[in-house]
């Protein structure tokens, strides 16, 4: 279950699509998340991309804090396609971000 605030996620989706211009406060941004927040967003990454499917993404969520070696912020960073990755992952979790984004924008 979804437990970080979709429009957080939408926050970084922003950042990322800016990170030739914020890569400084997009990383900021995800250090200064919670650790649940981070196991989240990574979990929602790798839902995008399609390492997990939605209904295992308490797994995904697991996994993302069992295996978080490197601080969070420069591997997903480091992720090809991270804005694309996280909406993909909300929308394969169902999670409707529309009114999120029009609100950030």
């Amino acid at each position: 279950m979804l437990e970080i605030n979709p429009q957080t996620v939408v926050h970084v989706i922003f950042l990322a699509r800016e990170a030739g211009v914020g890569a400084a406060e997009l990383h900021a941004f995800i250090d200064g998340l919670n650790d649940d927040d981070k196991a989240q967003l990574t979990a929602i990454a790798w839902v995008g991309r399609g390492a997990f499917e939605p209904e295992d993404f308490a797994e995904a969520v697991a996994t993302a804090t069992a295996e978080a070696t490197t601080p969070t912020s420069d591997y997903l960073m480091g992720m090809p396609h991270l804005a694309e990755n996280l909406e993909a992952g909300l929308d394969a979790m169902g999670v409707d971000v529309s009114g999120e984004e029009e609100d950030f924008l």
